[in-house]
């Protein structure tokens, strides 16, 4: 594998296809707002010093307690949910909102696990963690997103668990607790659809655990008067496509990614290319499809 394999995109920020993004991601203002703070808190700790001293006029204890902290972020739930891009453009909107030059957002690629050669998926796990490091220098910051992050940091306890993946958990560990040193100037955000089999050490290291959730019937109505922008439906018929879309006897509810990655493009493929599309397509590809399976986590 080639080292530029190793991350799936390493962007600068600010971005603006980010930024788009963001606008079409429900719910991104509310969940923003809800980590803002202590995500401002872990990318500044270097600041707070100065804060202390400008403040209270001297360095407070408790600054280097929270200085200390480890620089990881867990987002977890459902397949289909919005983890990553919602990491990505958080990591966008605050690094551009905090000013930060020559910030780079990593997605770390699922190639890291490499092919099963032995030590393969731990070397290329290290290499990661020096490139992220070695990009911010003396002055900048980095947010390293990791996707499907129960494929690489599993706890080491479980029967199945190979010599192999019980070390690349032993490096992402020691990696995070080495990130410390860099007193937030790099951030990890783990993404998983199963919260339980991450390694508990890895888990205890966090500093936020968010959880998200399929959305509920409002939210489905929401996101439906959103992209269904300029097309000619009735908030009647918006609230039948929400029902059809729910959950129903042992059929679970739609995901975010059931919509846009599934059901959008079923729709528009009926009414393509002879005429408009109406809601008659809509229905009809809804009641043809059902929501992903949910992703057991156990």
């Amino acid at each position: 594998m080639s080292q530029t394999d190793i991350f799936d995109s390493e962007t600068l920020v600010p971005d603006e296809v980010l930024a788009h993004r963001a606008a079409t991601l429900l719910g991104f203002q509310q969940r923003y707002d809800r980590v803002h703070d202590q995500l401002r808190l872990l990318l500044s700790a270097d600041k707070l010093a100065d804060w202390s001293k400008r403040h209270h006029r001297r360095n407070l204890p408790i600054c280097e307690l929270v200085a200390d902290q480890y620089p990881l972020v867990v987002f977890h739930g459902d397949v289909g949910t919005g983890k990553t891009a919602m990491a990505e453009c958080i990591a966008n909107r605050l690094l551009t909102e905090a000013r930060s030059e020559d910030a780079t957002i990593f997605r770390l690629s699922n190639r890291v696990r490499g092919s099963g050669k032995v030590g393969e998926m731990t070397t290329l796990l290290a290499e990661a963690l020096k490139r992220v490091t070695a990009s911010v220098g003396k002055t900048r910051r980095a947010v390293l997103v990791i996707d499907e992050g129960d494929s690489i940091a599993a706890a080491r306890s479980q029967e199945h668990s190979h010599h192999e993946d019980k070390v690349a958990v032993n490096t992402l560990i020691q990696g995070i607790d080495d990130l410390r040193r860099y007193k937030g100037r790099i951030v990890v955000i783990l993404c998983t659809n199963r919260l339980s089999v991450l390694d508990p050490a890895l888990l205890r290291r966090a500093a936020i655990v968010d959880r998200f959730d399929r959305p509920s019937d409002a939210e489905r109505r929401e996101l439906l008067e959103m992209d269904l922008d300029g097309i000619e439906v009735t908030p009647a018929q918006i609230t039948e496509l929400a029902e059809l879309t729910g959950p129903t006897g042992d059929a679970p509810g739609w995901t975010y990614s059931d919509f846009r990655t599934r059901f959008y493009p079923a729709a528009v493929a009926r009414a393509f290319p002879d005429g408009p599309l109406r809601y008659e397509h809509l229905r009809a590809a809804a009641t043809a499809m059902v929501g992903s399976r949910i992703m057991e986590d156990r």
